[in-house]
């Protein structure tokens, strides 16, 4: 596939739905391990008494732990047998730290200062035109929306506060293939991301949407204190571990397989 085929290409959101949860199960298994290892860094502030010094160390291995687990996630989703995930450099239980972790931090670092820029740049695109729509600060504050200003400028900038939400969410899910594509292409790949999920936002978007209705679900049954305290941390974390971060590893990999368009060949030209 060449790179004149990019505009064509579309994510077919049934069928990478259906691959994800197709491979869950080998996801699950490969990445057993650290999943495991990741799940009790995570529980252990929860479960331990005496925090102290120990909290600082289990949220820093549950960071390293959290990049090895999707590095092994990322490799699994990508390839179709244990073997050719293995090919690509996962270890025993998806335990394993190489140059693709590395280049995964790098990726990363890389897609969060792209976008901190981005929402800063916003950030004072609102609050100039928020300045210069000369509101009444203090209706705002008493919700006197009547008393707030011509209705045309709270159109305004109610379309700029609007535009300054959709822009970051379309950027993050432009680039949500980082990882794949990282492991996949076997270099660092950052903003070069967004040209693979090019033509298919509102199919990653609703998918994404569906794959995360675990944690939806999660965050609603805290929020109405249907779960609470101890409980709460405890099943948020197995929620999140166990059943979240590899259904979306696996749906993010059904879609990665469905649109990239880079070849070795390619990348060695």
């Amino acid at each position: 596939m060449s790179h004149r085929d990019v505009g064509s290409r579309r994510l077919k959101l049934a069928r990478a739905l259906g691959d994800a949860l197709a491979t869950l199960p080998r996801l699950w298994i490969g990445a057993a391990g650290v999943l495991a290892l990741l799940l009790a860094a995570c529980l252990a502030p929860v479960l331990v008494e005496a925090l102290g010094t120990a909290s600082a160390g289990t949220t820093g291995a549950a960071v390293v732990l959290a990049v090895v687990a999707i590095g092994a996630l990322a490799r699994l989703s990508i390839t179709p047998t244990l073997k050719a995930a293995r090919d690509l450099g996962l270890g025993p239980l998806g335990l394993q730290f190489r140059w693709p972790e590395l280049r995964l931090v790098g990726a990363a670092l890389l897609c969060l200062i792209f976008l901190a820029m981005i929402v800063s740049v916003l950030g004072v695109i609102v609050l100039a035109i928020a300045g210069g729509a000369e509101l009444n600060v203090e209706a705002i504050r008493a919700r006197d929306w009547a008393a707030v200003g011509a209705p045309w400028r709270l159109a305004v900038v109610g379309a700029v506060v609007a535009g300054a939400l959709i822009i970051p969410l379309v950027l993050t899910v432009r680039l949500s293939l980082f990882a794949h594509a990282t492991l996949g292409r076997r270099q660092m790949v950052s903003l070069n991301s967004m040209g693979i999920a090019y033509g298919s936002f509102w199919a990653l978007l609703l998918g994404l949407i569906i794959v995360n209705l675990p944690k939806i679900g999660l965050f609603t049954l805290i929020a109405g204190g249907v779960l609470g305290g101890v409980t709460a941390s405890v099943v948020g974390a197995i929620t999140l571990v166990a059943v979240q971060l590899p259904l979306t590893m696996a749906f993010l990999g059904a879609a990665y397989r469905q649109l990239e368009y880079w070849s070795p060949e390619e990348g060695s030209a």
